[in-house]
C-alpha cells in the first residue's frame, strides 16, 4: 500500500511538474521561434488596450516609466532639438532611454518600446555627433557606395545613444527649390534618388540573399530601423509650398516619386513615413487607395507605416478640428503608429470608441500591432531591449569624421573656375603674404550645417556642437607664414588697401527647416551679395555658396573669379579645403538645376522651357596638385605648348607648395 501510494505521489508530482514547465512556456518570448510565430501569439494574448497602446508613439518630453506600463506605449521619439540635457553625453541619452524601457517591460506582457530620433544627416540631434552634409550635398556625389558607408556610421552614433530606430532617409524628389525641404531631397531625378536608398543597407545591414520581399531587415545591435520618407509625393507640391498638394496624374506620381520607395522595400526599410502634403487634393495621411492598396498590397510592403508629427491632426482644417475623424480616417487608411506625439490619452480614448463601436475593425488594429510588432522581433528588441554603453566611442569619431570630411568635398560643385577663358584660379596656393576670408558663413558652425542641426531649426555660432568651421579649416591648411584675415562683413575700401593675394567668400542661406524654409525669391542672407561686391572688385575672389539649395547668384557671376556650391556640409570644414588647396580635385555635379531667376521654377531636366544658368549634372573638374605636378612634367604634355605653358603658370601660381 505505502508503494502504491509512494508511485502515486511521484506520478502527480511528474504531472504537476510538466503542467507547471508547459504554463511556463510562452511562445512569444522563444527567440528559436520564427518572428511570425511569435507575433501572432502575442497578439492573442493581448487585450484591446494593449493593442492600441502599441499604436502610440509619444514625445520624451511626456514619456516616464509609469506612462510607458499603464498605457502599454510602444514607441517614444526625439522630436527636433529634444534632448535629455544641454550637451547630454551619450550616457546620459542611453541612461534616459533606459528608465523608460524599463517601464515598457514592467508592463503585464513586457512588449519593449522602440525609441526613434530624427538622425538625417549624422546624428544631428546629439552634442558631439558627426554631422554628414545633407542629402542634396550626398546628391552632389553620385556615390551610392558612399551613402551607404555615412548610414552605416550613422547607424553606430545612433546605437551610441541607446536608439534603435532613425527616420532616415528623406526620399522626397524636389521638383521645385522653393520648398523649405528640398535639402533632405538628393535630386530633382528620381534616379538619382533610388541610387542613394543604398544609405538603407548602410542604417540596417544588406538583407540575407533568401528574404522576402517587403520584410523588414535590421542586421544586429550595431544597426538601426530605417525609415523612408515622406509618402508620396512631398516633392512636388504647388509653388514648393511645404505640405501643400501635389497636383499631378498617376503616371506621373508613379513614375517621379514613387520608384524610390519600391527600391526602399526592396532593400528591406522596416518603416515608412507618410507626408503631409495632399495629392490632388486628399490629404496623404487619409489616403487609403495609396497607403494601404498600393504601398501594402502592390509594394507589399510589411514593415510599419508611421504618421509624422500630429500629421493626423492635420488631416482636417484647422488641424486638430476634428479628431476622432481624424484617427477613424488615419488608421483606416492603414497608418499603423500615430506620432501622436504629446496628446496620447486624447487618441487612445477615440480609437478605444472607434474599435468598440464597429468603426474601426478589430482585424485592422491587429494589422497594426503585427506590423510593429515584426519590426520589434525582427531587430531583435525583445532580447535586446536596453541601450548599453559599449559603443560610446562611436560618437563624433575620427573615424566617422574623416568619413564626412570626404562626403564634403566629394560634394563639392564647382561652377566658375576664371575669368573669361583665364588661367584657372582653383587650386589655391597655401604660401602668399595675406589672404581674406569674409562673409557671414566663413565662421559660423550652425550655418554650415544648416536646419536640423542640434534644434530643429538649426542654429547659429560655434557653440552647440563640435566641428571644424571654413575659417578653420583654411587656417590649419595654409602655410604658417600666411596671414589669415578675418572680415565678416568688409567695405571695398578696406579689401583695396590691404594687398591680399585672394579672398574667400563665405555667404548663403541661414538656417531652416520645413515650412520656416520655404521660399519665393531664393536670394541669399544679407550681407551676402553686398561683401560679394566688395570684396570681388577689388581683388581676386573665390565665392563658396552655403545653402540648401540653387540660390540668385546670376546677378554676380560675371564679378567672381571662382564659384563653388557647398551645399550644407556638416561639421568637417576640412572638406572644403581639401578641395580648394588642390589635395583632392572637384567632381561633384549639380544634383538639381541651377535656375537663371526665380520667374523660371519650376524648372526641372527635361522640362521644354529649360533654360538654366548652370544645367542638371554639371560641375566642373579639376585635378589635385600632386596630379597636376605629374602631368605637368610627362613627355606628353611639352609635345603640347600651350598645356605646357598653362601648366607652368599654374605650377609658379602655387609657389610648389605642394607635395
Amino acid at each position: 500500500m505505502a508503494r502504491v501510494s509512494l508511485s502515486l505521489l511521484v506520478a502527480m508530482f511528474v504531472v504537476l511538474w510538466w503542467w507547471e514547465v508547459k504554463a511556463e512556456y510562452v511562445k512569444y518570448k522563444d527567440p528559436n521561434q520564427q518572428p511570425a510565430a511569435r507575433v501572432a501569439d502575442l497578439v492573442a494574448r493581448m487585450t484591446l488596450q494593449e493593442k492600441i497602446g502599441q499604436m502610440v508613439q509619444i514625445d520624451r518630453s511626456v514619456a516616464n516609466f509609469d506612462t510607458m506600463k499603464t498605457y502599454f506605449i510602444g514607441s517614444v521619439l526625439s522630436g527636433g532639438g529634444s534632448a535629455p540635457l544641454p550637451e547630454a553625453s551619450a550616457e546620459d541619452w542611453v541612461n534616459m532611454i533606459n528608465g523608460f524601457q524599463k517601464g515598457s517591460l514592467a508592463s503585464r506582457l513586457g512588449i519593449p518600446m522602440i525609441y526613434g530620433i530624427d538622425a538625417v544627416h549624422g546624428h544631428n540631434n546629439v552634442y558631439n555627433a558627426t554631422i554628414f552634409p545633407h542629402n542634396i550635398g550626398l546628391g552632389a556625389t553620385r556615390d551610392p557606395e558612399l551613402a551607404k558607408r555615412i548610414g552605416s556610421a550613422t547607424a553606430l552614433e545612433v546605437r551610441a545613444t541607446g536608439i534603435p530606430y532613425a527616420f532616415a532617409p528623406c526620399i522626397a524628389v524636389c521638383r521645385d527649390p522653393r520648398w523649405g525641404r528640398c535639402y533632405e531631397s538628393y535630386s530633382e531625378d528620381h534616379r538619382i534618388v533610388q541610387a542613394m536608398t543604398e544609405i538603407i543597407p548602410g542604417l540596417q545591414g544588406d538583407i540575407p540573399a533568401n528574404s522576402r520581399k517587403g520584410f523588414p531587415y535590421v542586421g544586429g545591435n550595431k544597426k538601426v530601423a530605417a525609415c523612408a520618407k515622406h509618402f508620396v509625393g512631398d516633392g512636388g507640391t504647388i509653388r514648393g509650398i511645404n505640405e501643400n498638394n501635389t497636383i499631378t496624374d498617376r503616371h506621373d506620381l508613379l513614375s517621379i516619386h514613387m520608384p524610390a520607395y519600391s527600391d526602399s522595400i526592396i532593400k528591406g526599410v522596416s518603416t515608412v513615413m507618410i507626408s503631409y502634403s495632399s495629392w490632388n487634393g486628399e490629404k496623404m495621411h487619409a489616403n487609403r487607395d495609396l497607403v494601404t492598396g498600393f504601398l501594402k498590397d502592390t509594394l507589399k510592403f510589411k514593415g510599419f507605416v508611421i504618421s509624422d508629427w500630429e500629421g493626423i491632426d492635420r488631416i482636417t482644417s484647422p488641424p486638430h478640428s476634428n479628431y476622432t475623424y481624424s484617427v477613424q480616417a488615419s488608421i483606416l487608411a492603414g497608418i499603423d503608429m500615430v506620432m501622436v506625439p504629446v496628446n496620447y490619452k486624447e487618441f487612445i480614448n477615440d480609437l478605444t470608441y472607434l474599435v468598440k463601436n464597429n468603426v474601426i475593425p478589430m482585424d485592422r488594429i491587429d494589422d497594426a500591432v503585427g506590423r510593429i510588432l515584426l519590426v520589434k522581433y525582427t531587430m531583435g528588441l525583445f532580447e535586446n531591449p536596453f541601450g548599453d554603453l559599449s559603443l560610446v566611442n562611436e560618437l563624433g569619431s575620427q573615424a566617422h569624421r574623416d568619413l564626412a570630411r570626404e562626403a564634403v568635398r566629394k560634394s563639392l560643385v564647382l561652377l566658375k573656375n576664371g575669368k573669361n577663358g583665364t588661367i584657372p584660379v582653383l587650386p589655391l596656393p597655401k604660401k602668399v603674404p595675406k589672404i581674406l576670408v569674409a562673409g557671414s558663413h566663413a565662421d559660423n558652425l550652425g550655418y554650415q550645417c544648416g536646419g536640423w542641426t542640434m534644434a530643429w531649426q538649426g542654429f547659429s555660432g560655434n557653440n552647440k556642437t563640435r566641428g571644424t568651421t571654413i575659417l578653420g579649416a583654411i587656417k590649419s591648411t595654409v602655410d604658417s607664414s600666411t596671414e589669415v584675415v578675418y572680415l565678416e562683413n568688409p567695405d571695398s575700401d578696406s579689401v583695396k588697401s590691404n594687398n591680399f593675394e585672394y579672398a574667400i567668400v563665405v555667404i548663403g542661406e541661414h538656417p531652416y527647416a520645413e515650412t520656416d524654409g520655404d521660399s519665393m525669391n531664393l536670394t541669399m542672407a544679407d550681407p551676402g551679395p553686398s561683401v560679394i561686391t566688395s570684396v570681388c572688385e577689388a581683388v581676386k575672389c573665390i565665392v563658396i555658396i552655403i545653402s540648401g539649395r540653387p540660390v540668385v547668384i546670376e546677378p554676380y557671376v560675371s564679378s567672381i573669379d571662382a564659384l563653388v556650391a557647398a551645399w550644407l556640409p556638416g561639421t568637417e570644414g576640412q572638406g572644403i579645403t581639401d578641395v580648394l588647396y588642390g589635395e583632392h580635385g572637384f567632381s561633384g555635379k549639380l544634383p538639381r538645376t541651377w535656375f537663371r531667376s526665380v520667374d523660371q521654377l519650376p524648372m526641372n531636366i527635361g522640362d521644354p522651357h529649360y533654360d538654366p544658368l548652370f544645367p542638371f549634372g554639371f560641375g566642373l573638374e579639376t585635378e589635385s596638385v600632386k596630379e597636376l605636378v605629374t602631368r605637368s612634367t610627362s613627355a606628353d604634355v611639352f609635345r603640347r605648348p600651350w598645356t605646357f605653358l598653362v601648366a607652368v603658370a599654374l605650377i609658379i601660381s602655387l609657389r610648389l607648395e605642394f607635395p
